[in-house]
């Protein structure tokens, strides 16, 4: 769970952030006291062209010449040691370890100009997830702080609670299958970025827990038995031991807290509160709550066509939950004890597992999507943090390159087919139509009907707009 971190500095009402945060802090989820924010005059809302976001994070930093941009007439040590193949898509040379989806490369738009100058992971992480740059410098630490930028992900959340009401069955914003960083090494290395930071815990994402089975055990790369599925509720103990019984006794552990809540109770962040709480209560003991997040429900034929492995499971989940009306969620692609997308040295990795695994998930999604008529108003993003350098090191890894990456955007009534943007001839910095993640942010809200220019007060009382410079690509739409 985020963990509170920082002094105890007091508000200017006079009451101190940690008293506030222990009177909040039994909440099922990590929710803590609600804040109620105000919007500026900017409107919440657009035209929507989606109704759900299914946002692919492949943490790490896919390498773009290993995917889908590829320079076979490179020089050797820049080029890589895998074989081009065509698509449906003209002019997209894709990897040779990405048949399936070079199939389906006439469903969604290949953006090959990503690019920004925050080379580390999880300043990246952050700024990809929030569209805003980080407060810690590079290097000055991994942990989510309660100062970090909200989620986009927690956007959706806070503009679907000032607009609907509090009792909704389902969040509007989830995360699979983990919290970033905690299935590395059991959740000593969360990264910045899913959460609500500064716009309060109680917008944070419902993310759910599948652990590993020993230290060095990667899921997302091998099949995973029904038994581990269980896209558990981070915070709550496994379904099999979480009687409604045990769900009432939990709930009132809060009475605990009931003193801390009177001494607070003349402050302004703690409007709301109860209802926050019965929201939460409502969601784990919530019927739809159950099925959407029981995988085994889905036909076997659906399952094998994802891949059996975490990350196709998981992309599988995602598509039951917007189906379900979850509007924004988060599949995190970590990586575990250096093996993953972060590949200085593992380009095996990339061949037998990475490639795979993404390969099969990403095109089952998309073509089950279309199959039920999801994908028009469903917007599926997939991307790292970054990209990798031109030049490979022994044994074909390469290192962090966060000036150029490649992006897929899929859905939302973007026509597919087709390629935004280009690089040089190394693959190393945009040579036409730079993409930041700004403008990546605004996009999404966009597709969202939200306004990429909205304004929330902050804790110190400022109107902050939820995207700064960013610009939304019409171009995507044809436009």
């Amino acid at each position: 769970m985020l963990q509170i971190l920082g002094d105890s500095g007091r508000d200017c009402e006079g009451v101190g952030r940690r008293e506030l945060l222990q009177a909040g802090g039994a909440g099922l989820f990590g929710l803590t006291l609600p804040r109620v924010l105000a919007a500026e005059t900017a409107p919440l809302s657009t035209v929507a062209r989606a109704k759900s976001v299914i946002f692919l994070v492949l943490f790490g930093g896919p390498s773009q010449l290993e995917t889908f941009d590829m320079k076979p007439g490179a020089p050797e040590r820049i080029r890589g040691p895998y074989r081009p193949i065509a698509s449906r898509t003209p002019d997209l040379l894709m990897c040779e370890h990405l048949p399936l989806i070079s199939q389906c490369t006439d469903k969604f738009c290949v953006v090959r100009s990503m690019t920004h100058d925050y080379n580390d992971h999880s300043g990246g992480v952050h700024y990809l997830q929030t569209g805003h740059r980080w407060h810690i410098p590079i290097g000055g630490g991994n942990a989510p702080t309660l100062a970090d930028w909200p989620s986009m992900g927690s956007i959706v959340e806070y503009c679907a609670q000032q607009s609907v009401s509090a009792e909704r069955r389902l969040p509007s914003y989830m995360v699979l299958p983990n919290t970033l960083g905690r299935i590395q090494d059991f959740a000593k290395s969360l990264r910045p970025g899913e959460h609500a930071g500064w716009i309060g815990q109680q917008y944070n994402p419902l993310t759910t827990q599948i652990d590993k089975r020993f230290p060095t055990d990667n899921p997302y790369w091998r099949d995973c038995a029904d038994a581990e599925l269980t896209f558990q509720i981070e915070g709550l103990l496994p379904g099999s031991e979480m009687t409604l019984d045990r769900l009432e006794r939990r709930r009132s552990l809060l009475d605990q807290f009931d003193d801390a809540r009177r001494r607070a109770a003349g402050s302004r962040l703690v409007e709301g509160y109860s209802a926050f709480e019965r929201r939460a209560m409502s969601l784990v003991t919530s019927d739809k709550t159950r099925e959407a997040l029981d995988i085994r429900r889905e036909p076997t034929a659906v399952r094998d066509r994802y891949g059996r492995h975490l990350f196709g499971q998981s992309s599988l989940m995602a598509r039951r939950l917007v189906e379900a009306g979850v509007r924004f969620v988060t599949v995190h692609y970590d990586f575990i004890d250096g093996y993953g997308w972060d590949s200085h040295q593992h380009s095996h990795d990339i061949k037998n597992h990475l490639l795979p695994t993404f390969d099969q998930a990403y095109s089952a999604l998309i073509g089950d999507l279309e199959a039920r008529g999801l994908l028009s108003e469903t917007l599926v993003v997939a991307l790292g943090e970054m990209g990798r350098t031109p030049l490979g090191n022994a044994d074909w890894g390469r290192d962090h390159w966060s000036t150029l990456f490649s992006a897929l955007i899929a859905g939302g009534g973007i026509p597919g087919g087709r390629l935004y943007g280009a690089s040089d001839k190394d693959a190393a910095y945009p040579a036409d139509k730079p993409v930041s993640l700004e403008d990546l942010a605004a996009t999404i809200y966009h597709a969202l009907g939200i306004d990429h220019e909205l304004r929330i007060v902050n804790s110190e009382g400022r109107p902050t707009q939820i995207v700064e410079g960013g610009t939304p690509l019409a171009g995507l739409w044809g436009g």
